[in-house]
């Protein structure tokens, strides 16, 4: 892989980060980015697909074709082939022909029927709460020669940190997503405690009480209990007095 290319494909991954609005979507565009660097490595079409394990989540699968997804999705619910040992061991692995070698017997049945015939594993290096490992599979024997091999040990090197920027801006999202969410629901809950206090002139505690034995008498959440007196409330006392002792 030229120095040229190489850069493109750091922009074009980095690029992706900025254009997609969600994981899965990144994983889209960098198993098809992933695919056209072996292609253009290989001199023939090679598709790829992209398993990322997160801690607390289920698997994310995707590729570069619809094939490329179910042969991986076969291998994460078989538990055998190139994709697993990589994950597990952190290195390459070559599966060079599935009509001579020995392993992942299964594995390999569905892949000789989808007319694929070899299968490249290289994982990703992510934080340690995530991993990753690029599948890519070829319609031939003899076409992960060792400059292939190279060219798609640098890309996943380049993978690997865009999908560790992408996982981390998403961790961000997210953590602002649930601090939003937890200020408007302890809005909510407070403005319903002030509502409460006035109705029946007592303290914040004993209004937030009422409010809690309301919610589990009612089966309702909390917070859904205190948006309803929220929203509810027209300034009169005779919306909130059923919250009295």
């Amino acid at each position: 892989m030229s120095t040229v290319d190489q850069s493109d494909d750091f922009e074009q991954l980095h690029a992706l980060i900025t254009s997609t609005e969600d994981i899965k979507g990144f994983l889209d565009g960098m198993t098809g980015f992933a695919a056209a660097m072996m292609t253009r490595s290989a001199g023939i079409r090679i598709e790829c697909a992209v398993t990322l394990n997160r801690r607390k989540r289920s698997a994310s699968i995707a590729g570069s074709s619809d094939q490329a997804v179910v042969l991986d999705e076969i291998e994460q619910h078989l538990g055998q082939g190139p994709c697993e040992d990589a994950l597990r061991t952190g290195s390459p692995v070559l599966l060079a022909d599935v009509a001579t070698d020995p392993r992942w017997p299964l594995y390999r049945e569905s892949l000789e029927a989808a007319g694929c015939r070899s299968v490249l594993g290289i994982p990703l290096k992510l934080g340690p709460n995530a991993a990753a490992v690029l599948n890519f599979f070829a319609p031939a024997t003899g076409l992960f020669t060792e400059d292939v091999i190279a060219d798609a040990e640098n890309f996943a090197v380049m993978a690997g940190q865009a999908l560790n920027l992408a996982l981390r801006i998403a961790a961000a999202d997210q953590l602002a997503e649930n601090l939003r969410a937890a200020m408007e629901s302890r809005t909510a809950i407070d403005l319903a405690c002030g509502i409460i206090m006035a109705q029946n002139h007592c303290s914040h505690d004993a209004a937030f009480d009422i409010l809690r034995r309301t919610s589990s008498t009612r089966n309702q959440k909390l917070h859904d209990l205190a948006e309803e007196i929220v929203a509810g409330f027209s300034g009169t006392p005779a919306t909130v007095t059923h919250f009295e002792d």
